[in-house]
């Protein structure tokens, strides 16, 4: 392994390490040591929101993530890998003979924005297609899409209805006091893995 580490490098090790501890793997703890050490990263231990999307052959596998930054950057990876892992709803718990056939993509938020809009309208014009992510809230109904998804979604009033079907509301749905955030993602993806 090169000692000259990128930031993806060190974030995947990370985000593997922590799933293969919970399935009792044993990883090269030295190959880990020598990617990442934490105590000497100073941006490691930077207070950051990170979501950790798994996917496999090309599909969803798990995708769990922190929209407010609330614990140092190595931490929040390794907590979300765990529970894109093991703790979507949408999906069963990864099991070992998956590990190696998944694969681990990072996106750290930048701070969530404030959209101010009295309407969907207003509110689509403020939200840039392919960069931004969005959080959609309304009481106790809330659901975000990262930036990521505007590939399966481009049009915007589809990315909007689908957010707010996530959410547990009508694809229609728009009342005065939703509330919408906007950020956007430095987004870190492990070279697709290939069946022999």
């Amino acid at each position: 392994m090169s000692h000259s580490v990128n930031r993806g490098d060190t974030l995947f090790v990370l985000a593997r390490h922590a799933i293969a501890a919970k399935l009792d793997l044993t990883e090269n703890e030295a190959a880990v040591k020598e990617a990442v050490d934490i105590n000497d990263a100073d941006w490691l231990q930077e207070i950051t929101a990170t979501f950790v999307t798994l996917t496999m052959h090309g599909q969803l596998r798990g995708c769990i993530g922190s929209l407010q930054a609330h614990r140092p950057l190595a931490e929040d990876v390794q907590a979300n890998a765990v529970a894109a892992a093991f703790h979507d709803p949408r999906f069963s718990p990864l099991g070992r003979d998956e590990y190696d056939d998944v694969n681990v993509e990072v996106s750290v938020l930048s701070v969530l924005e404030p959209i101010h809009a009295r309407n969907e309208n207003i509110a689509l014009s403020k939200i840039s297609r392919d960069i931004d992510g969005v959080v959609f809230k309304y009481g106790t109904h809330q659901a975000t899409f990262l930036p990521q998804v505007w590939d399966q979604l481009p049009d915007p009033g589809q990315f909007m209805a689908h957010l707010k079907m996530k959410a547990g509301l009508a694809a229609d749905f728009w009342h005065p006091e939703v509330l919408l955030y906007k950020y956007q993602v430095s987004k870190y993806r492990e070279r697709e893995k290939t069946k022999e």
